[in-house]
């Protein structure tokens, strides 16, 4: 059998602060014995394959030449973020997290041979491309009846939100706080919540975003552009007793003001005065970058707090293969119900280079979501 020639999006920054987006002509080789060689057929856009794909270039000063496979998209990087990306630097680099296709080679084994002819969503990067070659572990069949675009997204949506209500139980808090709660990731989290009897706070930051969650169930939603935002947010973590937050936004002052809500929400219930706040450990968790402004904290919560990063691959790897597994079921099962994703966008390769695409997808706008089909 001969090699397999496709196309792949690569990003690279150089070291004079240029950004350089462009389709590369790749081959690859014959799957070996535990391999198989995926038709990528779907492949999201999601927030965490921007910062590898965009890096902090602005993409305002972005400027495009050539056309279809020839395409090649630049834009500045300003220079104070150079010293951070300085283990990139200079390097063609495969984009996309996750996705799913069509096995059509397979190796020589057992697990391999299985995957033949099944259309799987796969993990482990380089996913904007027409194929990848991966080990047959990294594949996850699809149930029959299941397209590659209804796959594409399984793993970091879902897994992120399960990661959340898993290491909300693990640490001993009971209900929990999410930001930017309307995305799909927000969508469904909700949805687990709800199945799992969990007390879940929503917030969003504007009506509209309000209604898409009261219209699929959510309890309870506050908008942190209302003047009464404090007041709504704290009689949420009075009725529900949340203690950890996940905080997409990740500047400014929204986990200062969640940990003050959840310090004031405890005061209404607690039985004495401490002149030290309560006792009760109050956590958030930073897992997105929505604003780029440094995070402030206005230390008015007592001395049982955190503010931390969390990252859903970090998580995986500390819960070990079996609950990841068991995580990963729960994934396939509903992959059509709770964990199902919406796209306002279907674009090719080439199309993803498109620079009125690249700003939409840019501004992470709530509700916006990109899919690339790279057969297209």
């Amino acid at each position: 059998m001969s090699a397999t020639t496709g196309l792949q999006l690569r990003s690279k920054i150089s070291k004079d602060g240029q950004l350089e987006l462009s389709l590369a002509t790749v081959e690859f080789p014959e799957p070996g014995p535990d391999q198989v060689l995926v038709k990528v057929e779907a492949t999201p856009i999601n927030p965490s394959d921007l910062g590898l794909l965009l890096g902090p270039a602005d993409p305002a000063t972005a400027k495009a030449s050539g056309s279809g496979a020839s395409v090649k998209v630049t834009a500045s990087v300003p220079p104070q973020s150079l010293p951070f990306l300085a283990a990139r630097l200079d390097q063609s680099m495969p984009v996309g997290n996750e996705g799913a296709g069509t096995v059509v080679k397979a190796g020589s084994s057992e697990a391999a041979q299985k995957l033949l002819g099944k259309t799987v969503s796969m993990v482990g990067g380089s996913m904007y491309a027409q194929y990848r070659l991966l080990k047959a572990v990294e594949c996850q069949p699809l149930p029959a009846g299941t397209t590659a675009a209804e796959g594409a997204s399984w793993f970091v949506n879902p897994l992120t939100a399960l990661g959340m209500t898993e290491t909300m139980k693990r640490e001993g808090h009971k209900a929990l706080v999410h930001t930017a709660a309307a995305s799909n990731l927000g969508q469904m989290l909700n949805k687990i919540c709800l199945e799992d009897g969990i007390g879940l706070v929503n917030i969003v930051r504007n009506a509209a975003q309000a209604k898409i969650l009261r219209d699929i169930g959510a309890r309870h939603v506050v908008d942190s552009s209302a003047a009464s935002f404090m007041d709504d947010l704290v009689q949420a973590l009075v009725e529900t007793g949340a203690t950890i937050a996940f905080d997409a936004i990740g500047g400014g002052r929204l986990a200062s003001q969640i940990l003050t809500g959840m310090e004031l929400a405890l005061n209404k219930t607690a039985k004495e005065y401490s002149r030290y706040g309560s006792t009760t450990h109050k956590q958030v968790y930073v897992y997105g970058g929505l604003d780029t402004r440094p995070l402030e904290l206005t230390r008015n919560y007592g001395m049982a707090w955190g503010v931390g990063g969390w990252l859903l691959t970090p998580f995986l790897q500390k819960i070990g293969r079996p609950d990841q597994m068991r995580l990963r079921e729960r994934v396939v099962n509903s992959l059509k119900t709770t964990f199902a994703s919406h796209y306002t966008r279907s674009v090719s390769l080439a199309e993803a280079l498109d620079l009125a695409n690249i700003a939409a997808y840019a501004k992470r706008a709530t509700g916006e979501k990109f899919l690339i089909t790279p057969q297209k």
